[in-house]
């Protein structure tokens, strides 16, 4: 059983970060900590889209991933896109410390975040409050500063 993966964002400006998924056991909630360097002080949408492929920049990354069809929302929402973390805060020197426990997320069987991408983007996720179409599948985010792949780790 997978147990960790890891995650190295990477962007066209100066974002950049590592992030570590781990789990102790099937079914259990994944831990995901890391740092993101690089950002505008303040909250930024952080979100596991569906595609692992990065070949046109973060773009080709495709959707939030969202197997089950539901609305994007906020982490601690019963219906959300598997892929909907919130967001992370980066503090006046630009870094975010990241530390999230979340029980959607997983690293085996049909739905595993193995292989698809993570994503960084410029602005504050709404939690799919924001009251318009954009915010029930992105969350009004904006773009994407940075990116990578989810693989194992070992």
């Amino acid at each position: 059983m997978v147990s960790k993966a890891v995650c190295v964002l990477k962007g066209t400006g100066e974002v950049t970060g590592t992030i570590l998924f781990i789990t102790q056991n099937r079914g259990d909630a994944v831990k995901v900590t890391g740092e993101i360097a690089g950002l505008t002080p303040g909250e930024h949408g952080f979100h596991v889209h569906a595609f692992g492929d990065n070949t046109n920049g973060c773009i080709s990354a495709g959707p939030h991933f969202n197997p089950h069809n539901n609305n994007h929302g906020s982490p601690s929402d019963e219906k959300r896109h598997i892929g909907d973390l919130g967001n992370v805060t980066a503090g006046g020197n630009g870094v975010a410390k990241i530390n999230i426990v979340d029980k959607f997320l997983t690293l085996t069987g049909q739905h595993s975040i193995i292989g698809r991408t993570m994503v960084i983007h410029e602005k504050a996720d709404d939690l799919g409050k924001g009251g318009n179409d954009e915010s029930l599948k992105t969350g009004n985010a904006g773009g994407r500063l940075a990116c990578g792949v989810i693989g194992i780790a070992q």
